[in-house]
């Protein structure tokens, strides 16, 4: 099978990379991803993206056992502010194949889903 993201370098050095929303969507449509919404829970409850696994900023460090480092993990918040230092810690954990997305949820509600609630 070929995956989207062989084509993303292998060195963990050069993989702290962003994603855009209509690339993200894509890559949904078409590879096993695990996206990980690092912002709080109030946040999750008011709008995520479908299938997203909610692990706040502050909680990473506990759930790092649960998660694959092995998976395509995408790494999201409100803006992409949060999430690129959750990316960045990833990395530094263990997981070669991080992504933030970039803009974070609000860009995807504005690109995507308009009917998003936007906060």
């Amino acid at each position: 099978m070929d995956h989207a993201w062989a084509s993303l370098p292998h060195d963990p050095r050069l993989l702290m990379e962003d994603i855009s929303p209509a690339a993200l969507r894509d890559l949904l449509a078409s590879e096993p991803v695990v996206v990980i919404d690092v912002r709080e829970p109030w946040e999750f409850a008011l709008c995520q993206i479908l299938g997203s696994t909610l692990v706040p900023l502050e909680s990473l460090p506990d759930y790092l056992d649960e998660l694959d480092p092995e998976a395509l993990n995408v790494m999201v918040c409100h803006h992409g502010v949060r999430s690129h230092h959750a990316a960045e810690y990833l990395r530094r954990n263990g997981f070669p194949r991080v992504l933030n997305l970039a803009g974070g949820i609000h860009r995807w509600a504005v690109e995507l889903d308009p009917t998003m609630a936007q906060y």
